[in-house]
This record gives structure tokens, sequence and C-alpha cells, in this order.
């Protein structure tokens, strides 16, 4: 199961690397774990789990996972268009990574909201994901 979340992320990882609208917002930084002092805005891979999902007769993982947008633009625009485009990323069905075939990827959750304490916006997008190995 952990194979399958790796190289998930990976997947994900280099699809949101590689897209135009998003480099020209964040540059490169999208991290797993954001380093000290990193310029905003940002994107972070949050929590994932993964669950057997398997049949009597198919070999499946289920996947849970978040990507974090951070902002320290005036207004939730700026994070509500980058997760926008994450979530135009993420449904184009794309996405194929090593060693494993993406049965589903669907969204779960959205939510934009401004965290008083730290003086940002922050935008946490949840997903399931089912992942096969590939034959």
């Amino acid at each position: 199961m952990a194979a399958a979340a790796v190289e998930l992320q990976k997947v994900i990882f280099a699809a949101l690397r590689g897209d135009a609208a998003i480099s020209a917002v964040v540059g490169n930084r999208i991290h797993d774990h954001a380093p000290a002092n990193v310029r905003f805005p940002y994107l972070t891979f949050g929590r994932s789990s993964a669950y057997d999902w398997s049949t009597g007769t198919e070999i499946g993982t289920e996947h849970l996972f978040s990507i974090h947008v951070w902002s320290k633009a005036r207004g939730k625009t700026e994070t509500l268009e980058l997760m926008g485009r994450v979530e135009e990323i993420l449904r184009d069905g794309k996405l194929v990574p090593h060693g494993h075939h993406l049965v589903n990827l669907t969204p779960d959750f959205a939510e934009s909201r401004f965290d008083e304490e730290l003086s940002l916006y922050h935008g946490l997008l949840r997903y399931r994901a089912v992942t096969e190995p590939a034959a």
C-alpha cells in the first residue's frame, strides 16, 4: 500500500509542478513539508492515508490525501484560483502512477479560510483515489 501511495504522490507532484498556471504563481514552491521561511504563496501535501481495497479477485488500495494552499494575498482570490487549478489538473484523468493503475480520483472536500492566528489564507483540498497494481 505504501508503494502505491508514494507513486500517487509523485505523479500528482509532477502534474502540479509541470502546470504553467500553477508555476506562474507558486514557482517551484510545492512541498511535502514546507521549509522554514518559504515565500508565499505555496502548496503542500497534507495528510495521506492508505487502506486495503482488495476484493476476492483483485488487489487495490484506497487513498485519502489532502493538498494545502497557503497565501498571504489580500483576499482569498489567489487561494481559490490555485485551488481551482489543482482541481482541474486532478480531474483531467491523465495521472499514471508508476506500476499502478489509477481506478478513480474524486474530490471529497474543499475549504478556503482566513487563519487569524497566522494572518494568511489557507485552502484545503481533500481527495479519495483508488489504485490497482499495473498488470
